[in-house]
């Protein structure tokens, strides 16, 4: 992560969960059944075994909490990290680099990420795979799904509460394509707005 993404998540993590909740610049946000389908994908995640799981690029927890078993969850925001220590008080919060996880080999039963795989771009994809495969025999992505409406990626333009304006690099994914780029696994949902695949290497 760059300097300036990394600026980015700090300054964006007070109001992050405003795109989850449909508040402060997303309330006039035309999403229909989206809360409907936030609400199906926490439901999926908690029908997972409780597992020792690292959520990598965690935020600020918002699906975090939802998974079952023992739980570490890093990312390389402070300000995410602070939000997400509120919500799940009982578990191990890192500042740590996602390619380069402070854990030894087979450490996790799982790897999971939400809406991080979707921002890599070129080798960054692969790296975080191998990263993830070497610390967990089990990957769950959590990502954006692909409609008609948007190109499957594109570099996007953020505009936070101050004003601010940042850009990023977002990709969207069929179920199908998700989960063959992750080496195959089994679909955990499905919907217009979220895919979720579980894989086990």
């Amino acid at each position: 992560m760059t300097q300036a993404e990394r600026a980015y998540y700090n300054q964006r993590a007070p109001e992050y969960d405003d795109w989850w909740l449909g508040r402060g610049l997303f309330a006039e946000r035309e999403r229909p059944g989206w809360h409907e389908e936030v609400a199906a994908l926490q439901a999926a995640l908690r029908t997972l075994p409780p597992r020792k799981t690292l959520d990598v690029a965690c935020g600020t927890g918002f699906l975090t909490r939802h998974l079952p078993g023992r739980i570490v969850a890093c990312d390389q925001s402070t300000e995410m990290l602070l939000v997400a220590h509120t919500r799940l008080p009982g578990s191990l919060f890192i500042q740590a680099d996602a390619f380069r996880l402070p854990f030894r080999s087979g450490a996790f039963d799982c790897v999971a990420s939400g809406h991080f795989y979707g921002h890599l771009q070129g080798s960054a994809r692969e790296r975080f795979l191998a990263e993830a495969r070497r610390v967990a025999p089990r990957l769950l992505v959590i990502d954006a799904a692909w409609r008609d409406e948007v190109p499957p990626e594109s570099m996007q333009e953020r505009k936070l509460n101050d004003g601010s304006r940042h850009t990023v690099f977002k990709r969207y994914f069929t179920p199908e394509q998700l989960r063959t780029e992750l080496g195959g696994g089994t679909v955990l949902h499905a919907g217009r707005w979220f895919v979720a695949v579980l894989t086990h290497w």
